[in-house]
């Protein structure tokens, strides 16, 4: 018998030891997959420190008690458009769970999440291989007319 998941994306306003410690193996199997060192103490630090200093929302869809997928998102500001963006930086579902709709739910939620924060648009970067390149478009996301860099400090 098949499993039928019914995701329900949550926005945590605040978080325990206890639920970053639940979110943190995501944020570690999400980092490997990205060829990140694993750290798990460095993972739940990170995700504690977004969460109490306000700087990120977190989205999750969660089976039962089990957390399937996760989306982080930040928020800039654009002094070309003179608007308020969000970055959706981390989205991970589950191998076990993909093609189920997870990963759209996410978005969505994310989706409407910018609109009623006033953003201008959702920016996401991803590896150049990352097979939901084609979810993202199939969702309306274009490729960026700009050519990003980075700086390794």
């Amino acid at each position: 018998m098949q499993s039928t998941y019914t995701p329900t994306p949550w926005k945590l306003l605040k978080q325990t030891s206890r639920t970053s410690f639940g979110l943190s193996q995501y944020s570690i199997l999400y980092r490997a997959f990205y060829g990140q060192k694993v750290d798990k103490d460095a993972a739940i630090g990170f995700l504690e420190q977004r969460i109490a200093k306000n700087e990120s929302v977190i989205l999750y869809a969660q089976q039962d008690a089990e957390i399937v997928g996760f989306t982080q998102v930040f928020s800039t500001f654009s002094s070309a458009s003179l608007t308020k963006v969000c970055i959706l930086n981390d989205l991970f579902v589950l191998e076990s769970a993909r093609n189920r709709g997870i990963a759209t739910l996410l978005i969505e939620e994310v989706l409407a999440l910018g609109k009623a924060e006033g953003c201008s648009r959702v920016s996401l970067s991803t590896a150049q291989d990352n097979p939901a390149q084609k979810l993202y478009e199939q969702l309306g996301f274009r490729e960026s007319a700009f050519k990003f860099y980075n700086f390794a400090l």
